[in-house]
């Protein structure tokens, strides 16, 4: 079992910036590759980033360049920071953890950019 909280979200302007964290607990969380998805309103989840156990990092076309995804393996933690936001990365933003065939999602955190 992996439990996940995310926290960092909220509402921010148009070229603003945030840091979303998802701390894990849970004996396999360490081999686990975790990340983040987002779902905008009537929308499906969305992949965003994705990192494994040993730093190595993948993102979608439209954050690159924006967004960086970093772990503390040390404090089970996956961090998603967000630069220059656009209105269209407004969604909840839901952490995951996958260390073996089933993932587990966080509760999600609510992302809003205003123009």
């Amino acid at each position: 079992q992996v439990q996940l909280v995310e926290s960092g979200g909220g509402l921010v302007q148009a070229g603003g910036s945030l840091r979303l964290s998802c701390a894990a607990a849970g004996s396999t969380v360490g081999i686990a590759v975790m990340g983040w998805y987002r779902q905008a309103p009537g929308k499906q989840r969305d992949f965003v980033a994705t990192i494994s156990p040993g730093g190595n990092a993948n993102y979608v076309d439209s954050v690159k360049g924006r967004f960086t995804i970093s772990r503390d393996n040390a404090k089970n933690t996956v961090y998603l920071q967000m630069n220059s936001l656009k209105p269209e990365d407004t969604a909840v933003y839901f952490c995951f953890a996958r260390p073996s065939l089933i993932t587990y999602w966080g509760q999600g955190t609510q992302v809003t950019v205003s123009s």
